[in-house]
């Protein structure tokens, strides 16, 4: 997820055993060492900067929920994943719902509207304008991807995973892994490609 959680979560004390067993400190210093993770997490999935930041407190405050209850059963760092990526599911799922998005001036997160970021006659912002609308293109064919399929790709691609660490991530074979990568990339294209003008 982001730039990944480190390791080392995993390796020292985990937080939430920790905070079960009254420690609050290990979880306060994971919370502030890894929000920047999952609001880069949220927004390689799509999510503007105010929604990456709600889906980051939704996880801690359900991580924070959870510890009662914790058992260290496997890594932590695939524990939070897992919760991370229930998190922007159940988010898709309300914004499939309310379909609501932005308006043209609206700011999309907390700089420029877009209108602002709409080319000009500047051939270096009308690059900019094109780099931007392929990233969101790649988004929006992302967001119509099995949620199985968009981690991959995010583990994969965006993260630079080796196949061995996202099968342990995820709990699925290694050869699941690359079926599951190779059918993302083929949707991908056919999504992309039904997208440009005849």
């Amino acid at each position: 997820m982001g730039e990944c959680l480190k390791d080392s979560w995993d390796d020292e004390r985990d937080p939430l055993a920790a905070l079960r067993g009254g420690d609050r400190e290990p979880f306060e210093q994971f919370v502030r060492s890894e929000a920047a993770t999952l609001l880069r997490f949220f927004q390689r999935h799509g999510a503007l900067l105010g929604e990456a930041e709600d889906l980051a407190q939704e996880v801690f405050l359900k991580l924070y929920r959870s510890a009662p209850t914790y058992r260290a059963q496997s890594r932590f760092s695939s524990y939070v994943l897992r919760v991370a990526r229930n998190a922007w599911i159940d988010h898709r799922r309300r914004r499939a719902v309310r379909m609501e998005g932005p308006s043209l001036d609206e700011a999309t997160d907390g700089n420029a509207s877009l209108l602002e970021l709409l080319p000009g006659s500047d051939p270096e912002v009308s690059r900019g304008a094109e780099r931007l609308e392929e990233r969101e293109r790649v988004q929006a064919a992302l967001a119509h991807l099995p949620e199985s399929h968009s981690v991959v790709i995010e583990l994969a691609l965006v993260q630079q995973r080796p196949y061995a660490r996202i099968s342990e991530l995820l709990g699925i074979p290694v050869g699941t892994v690359k079926s599951r990568i190779f059918h993302a990339l083929r949707r991908l294209r056919e999504i992309l490609s039904e997208e440009q003008p005849p």
